[in-house]
């Protein structure tokens, strides 16, 4: 356990993950800001038990942490949920239930997103699961990591669509594709001299490859960077929330009935790297 005046980090495992414990004035004050995104950067995913901030606070304390990214039509909260009469862009979000990180089609992803929980759904569904692709990444053999040097990965929004619908309509399909691809590299190299795995469900070929190779390559680091080991679950309770270093983590939804009521509220940090 790390303690500054009225700020508490608990680690959850070695690889993942810190519970932090503060009163919403403590947080909001700003104070930590600079020890939170120090944690955030190398735990991956930081949890705020039970601290049910209002709309207003958890866009404040965003703020305090950097620069607030908006929605695409400049609303700073974003309804996560699968229930169509919630959100609108719910199908959307139907990929979220496979292994990802945000932004693979922007020059500057997200830095980080916070999720709180404002109502839960049926018990035992609808957990989000994160894993640390620094850890993954420095755990590789070195053999591996000579392998992954200079490779890349084409990526699309279209390659996450036939995750979960397999057989689109052509019109989705088009509609989908017409967003474009992206090659990123497999290892992110940090400016911070870190590196990390940039895999999930919007990775389609990796360049040079056959298509055999190709899959079986990326399947082989999502199975390395998905082991426990790098890996946390976490369980809602309403008025938790959750913050992720999206340059450095992936995360999932498991499965949940849309209709079931879970609602999480999203802000975001803008992005302040552009992958490399």
């Amino acid at each position: 356990m790390t303690s500054t005046i009225g700020l508490d980090a608990t680690e959850i495992s070695p690889r993942i993950g810190t519970v932090i414990r503060a009163g919403k004035d403590v947080l909001l004050s700003g104070d930590h800001a600079e020890t939170i995104r120090e944690l955030l950067e190398s735990r991956g995913v930081l949890v705020f038990p039970k601290i049910g901030f209002s709309d207003d606070e958890q866009v404040a304390f965003t703020e305090t942490l950097g620069t607030l990214a908006t929605e695409r039509k400049g609303e700073k909260l974003f309804n996560v949920t699968l229930d169509r009469t919630v959100n609108k862009q719910a199908d959307y979000l139907k990929g979220s239930l496979y292994w990802h990180l945000d932004g693979t089609m922007n020059e500057v992803p997200i830095l980080a997103s916070l999720l709180s929980s404002k109502a839960l759904g049926n018990a035992g569904e609808g957990d989000t699961e994160f894993c640390n692709t620094y850890a993954a990444y420095d755990d590789l053999p070195d053999d591996d990591k000579a392998e992954l040097e200079g490779l890349k990965a084409v990526h699309s929004t279209w390659t996450t669509l036939l995750y979960y619908d397999p057989e689109p309509a052509l019109a989705t399909l088009q509609q989908m594709a017409a967003i474009g691809e992206r090659e990123l590299p497999l290892v992110w190299k940090h400016r911070s001299g870190r590196k990390s795995l940039v895999l999930g469900c919007t990775a389609g070929h990796v360049v040079g490859l056959d298509r055999a190779k190709s899959i079986e390559l990326l399947v082989r680091l999502r199975e390395w960077a998905t082991q426990p080991q790098f890996v946390y679950r976490h369980t809602w309770s309403v008025g938790d929330l959750v913050i992720w270093d999206n340059t450095g983590t992936m995360h999932r939804a498991t499965p949940y009935d849309p209709t079931s009521g879970r609602l999480l509220q999203r802000t975001k940090l803008a992005g302040e790297e552009p992958f490399a």
